[in-house]
Formats: structure tokens, sequence, C-alpha cells
């Protein structure tokens, strides 16, 4: 298969993962985001395996109140299983947004994110995806994308929700939509 680069403004693909109690779900609600005219954050993180996964799904918990007040819902998902979420929380893992589990490879290139193998056994047991942020407007448009080919590139928290009240209060259309 080809590498996939999505592009600002597409709309969010149709994606099933799977809660902590086994069910599974879309990634994002298109439906019910239009319904409610809500955008969705969505963190993609390496797993249980990266210590700066944890800091900053920890971090990203600090601006909750702020994402809310932006009509902003957050999920963050990784190729992930129960046990390993499980392992993640005793790490020290303290969210109250959902942390989805079991993203699967195919999805992971529908969206375009970086693919990587285990350096060796401790660290995990599948393959994992490098960190990725999409946030999805109420029309389920990817409105902002990020994709990083390592764990060390992640956008600062604050200047991102300080970034996403002024597109709201401006209306800042989708950047980089330009064809090439």
């Amino acid at each position: 298969m080809q590498n996939v680069k999505v592009k600002a403004g597409d709309i969010f693909p149709q994606i099933q993962v799977a809660t902590e109690d086994g069910r599974l779900i879309s990634l994002v609600d298109v439906e019910s985001q239009v319904a409610k005219a809500r955008r969705t954050l969505v963190i993609v993180y390496r797993g249980q395996h990266c210590p700066i996964c944890l800091n900053y799904l920890n971090e990203l918990e600090l601006f909750t109140s702020r994402f809310e007040a932006l009509d902003i819902d957050v999920v963050a998902v990784s190729a992930d299983n129960k046990s390993q979420l499980q392992q993640f929380k005793v790490k020290g893992l303290n969210t109250s947004f959902p942390i989805l589990l079991e993203l699967q490879v195919e999805d992971m290139k529908r969206l375009g994110l970086y693919i990587s193998e285990p350096t060796s056994d401790s660290e995990t047991d599948h393959l994992f995806a490098e960190p990725g942020l999409f946030l999805v407007n109420s029309s389920g448009e990817m409105s902002i994308v990020e994709i990083a080919n390592a764990p060390f590139i992640r956008p600062n928290i604050e200047q991102f929700v300080s970034g996403m009240k002024y597109v709201i209060e401006n209306n800042y259309p989708i950047r980089g939509t330009h064809g090439y």
C-alpha cells in the first residue's frame, strides 16, 4: 500500500476502536458532532511503553476544562490492548478523557500515521503508531492535522489551546488545503 497523506479539510474516516470495557465504537462520532456542534481532538499516542506519551497525556488532562469551554471533546487512542492500558495506569496515567484501544494498522495507514516496529520484546508486542493529532470540526472535517515520526515532536498544549480559541472566535479557515 502506498503512503497516504491525509489532507486538512478531508472528512475524518470511519474508524472502529475498542473501549476499556471491550465495546467497539467509532473513534469520532461525526453524526453526534454535527448534532451537538462540537469538535473532537484525537490524540494518537505510541502506547504504554512510551514515557513521553504518559507525560503528554497527563499534561493534556490539565487543559480539559479549557477544551470543554471551547466545545472540544478529547480522546486518545493507541494500538495497545486493555492489559497494556492497565499497565499504563499503574505507571501513572490519570486522565478523565477516554483512552481508546486497538487502533488497527490499516487505520493507522488511512490516517497517514508513521508506524514503527518495537525495538525489543520489552518495548511492546505489536506495531504501533507514532504520535498524531487531529482536530475534527463539527462538520467532520479534519481542520488541524499534526503527524510525527518520533515521540519527541508534539504540539505545545498551551499554544494549541490558545490557537483553538483564536480559530473559533475568528472563524479562521482550514489551512494547508492548496492542492499539489
